[in-house]
């Protein structure tokens, strides 16, 4: 596998219809999905490639002698507002706004120019004529329209559009930048955690995130495992919180990795804007806006793994960021997991179902099968995976769920999966 074909971010667009991935050569991947066919009215439309274009380029940072990767770390759609979409791509430093149209004429009969579009000697333009647009095939053109460059020192981790749709935000390790969609070249600090001395440094923001509805709202997370919710018309810098979630620690569980464990990757708003949903290295939490003591639920992604945290933490897998995401409907939380595996809870029924995605296991149109772990030295099961033989080098980080539908989106390394619900529920 190379490396440039690492999958490091997946985002659906507002209607689903499309769906863009990032990866660490800094492309950018859109699919499209197709059109139901008349004849299988059943047959859901497969996402196909719609677009593909290199979003950033490796760069240096000549003052601090530093390479800046073009990996692409978060992608964002913008709501559709005419013909064409526009998307935010960032890798650690640069911000940019894609504009995604298509052309299916083209202009032809020109006064002055020929068919090869050479400029004519204007004494042979005998008579004048008008031009006329000419059908031609589907051509989909991607042009970069805004760059939005220099405002953050540190490497950039969220970027979030608001809901007026007129500004977003881009957060990194100790600042959040607050820019409006049409203006480059300055932005609005928001928040800074960043300390007089930096040997007094204690935690960074790991995700950010604007509520869905209420413009004035935001979120972010920190390495500390506290959430902090921000309210802009309080101040025009937030460093004083609304409210904080924290949840207090049992000092009985108290270990050498707790404060590892405890740092929030990932952040999400539900749809109806009412709860939060985080995800650490063990668990995914689901946090109600009104209640700030501790979360409302609290799900077990891999507690198996909690005997194996010294090797973790040796290969360097205890600071994987794994992502999280909703169903359309905020019933359903999925997050994923090592050797490929990916988790879903069921908030109303509280089941929870362990799911595979590998070449092996999906097959088109195959229905996946539960998956178990059992925990070493317990009782093994056929078909159950040992703890011991779990592969940490294949882990699910970035999912991604359809704004209505029951499709998702799951980048495991270099391949992407797309399942979708069969008419019965089971996902396949």
């Amino acid at each position: 596998i190379s490396p440039a074909d690492i999958i490091s971010t997946v985002e659906f667009n507002h209607t689903g219809e499309l769906l863009a991935t990032g990866d660490k050569g800094g492309r950018v991947v859109i699919f499209q999905r197709e059109p139901e066919s008349k004849t299988e009215p059943f047959s859901q439309g497969e996402y196909n490639v719609y677009s593909t274009f290199q979003s950033h380029e490796p760069e240096f940072d000549y003052l601090k002698s530093l390479e800046i990767e073009e990996k692409i770390n978060k992608i964002r759609w913008l709501p559709q507002q005419n013909a064409a979409h526009f998307l935010l791509s960032t890798n650690d430093k640069t911000i940019k706004l894609w504009k995604v149209s298509e052309r299916d004429k083209r202009p032809e009969g020109y006064n002055l120019k020929d068919e090869e579009g050479r400029i004519k000697d204007i004494s042979t333009v005998t008579s004048l004529q008008v031009p006329v647009l000419k059908p031609m095939d589907l051509m989909v053109e991607v042009t970069p329209r805004r760059v939005f460059a220099n405002a953050h020192t540190y490497h950039i981790n969220s970027i979030s559009v608001n809901s007026d749709y007129e500004t977003y935000m881009s957060a990194d390790d100790l600042r959040i930048n607050l820019w409006h969609l049409d203006i480059t070249d300055r932005s609005f600090n928001i928040v800074d955690i960043k300390p007089a001395n930096m040997e007094d440094l204690t935690e960074v923001i790991t995700a950010a995130e604007f509520h869905p509805y209420h413009c004035n709202l935001f979120v972010y997370s920190s390495s500390k495992g506290t959430l902090r919710l921000c309210d802009m018309r309080e101040a025009a810098l937030c460093d004083k919180h609304s409210k904080l979630f924290e949840e207090p620690e049992d000092p009985s569980a108290r270990s050498f990795f707790s404060e590892i464990i405890s740092s929030v990757s990932d952040v999400k708003f539900s749809h109806s804007g009412r709860y939060l949903l985080t995800r650490d290295y063990l668990t995914a939490k689901v946090w109600d806006l009104n209640m700030e003591s501790k979360p409302l639920e609290t799900y077990q992604v891999h507690d198996y793994l909690r005997s194996k945290l010294c090797s973790l933490y040796e290969n360097d897998c205890i600071f994987d960021k794994f992502e999280c995401a909703w169903n359309g409907s905020d019933s359903v939380i999925m997050t994923g997991a090592y050797n490929n595996f990916f988790r879903m809870f069921d908030r109303n029924t509280k089941r929870d179902v362990t799911l595979e995605a590998s070449r092996e296991s999906s097959k088109p149109r195959a229905v996946l099968k539960p998956r178990r772990v059992c925990a070493a030295g317990g009782k093994r099961r056929k078909d159950d995976i040992s703890v011991d033989s779990l592969d940490f080098t294949k882990k699910i980080l970035h999912t991604a769920w359809h704004p209505t539908e029951n499709i998702i989106a799951i980048a495991a390394t270099n391949n992407l999966y797309i399942f979708q619900d069969k008419l019965n529920s089971e996902m396949h």
